[in-house]
């Protein structure tokens, strides 16, 4: 899947913004060309905390687990408790005493979120043919979520 795949995805529905961080729009300069993916509100004004997320980038001192810097954009959603535990079968709580068990560099692997995961966020690296049947589950999953 590529980010153009993904964000074409969830632009089909009417009750989803994404922003494309840039110059000029206000965003922090470590964002610009990361996407952020919001339902909007009844009044049509987008949510503020997205429910989806596409980085491209490490961001210094505070994201740099899963090795972006390398070429390559990670898929970020928000799963909510029930379905990350179901995922990984331990709580998002419980996340600093499980990281061992995962990878956050792994290309095509889904893996919790390494700073977001304690808040029921999960992530995939380039997703590919070894994710993308559950990429797709999740992404329909996480803008049910959103707009439901």
């Amino acid at each position: 899947m590529t980010q153009d795949e993904i964000r074409a995805f969830f632009a089909a529905d009417p009750q989803v913004h994404i922003q494309i961080a840039a110059r000029g729009d206000g965003s922090p300069e470590v964002a610009w060309g990361d996407s952020f993916i919001s339902a909007r509100g009844e009044d049509g004004v987008p949510k503020k905390m997205p429910f989806a997320t596409i980085v491209t980038k490490d961001y210094p001192g505070f994201d740099e687990e899963s090795k972006l810097d390398r070429g390559f954009f990670r898929l970020n959603l928000d799963v909510g408790r029930e379905r990350f535990e179901t995922l990984f079968g331990f709580a998002p709580k419980d996340l600093a005493s499980q990281k061992g068990r995962f990878d956050f560099a792994a290309i095509d692997r889904l893996f919790p979120h390494p700073v977001y995961g304690t808040q029921a966020w999960v992530s995939v690296i380039n997703p590919g043919r070894a994710s993308r049947e559950a990429v797709e589950m999740l992404m329909r999953f996480a803008l049910g979520r959103a707009v439901g």
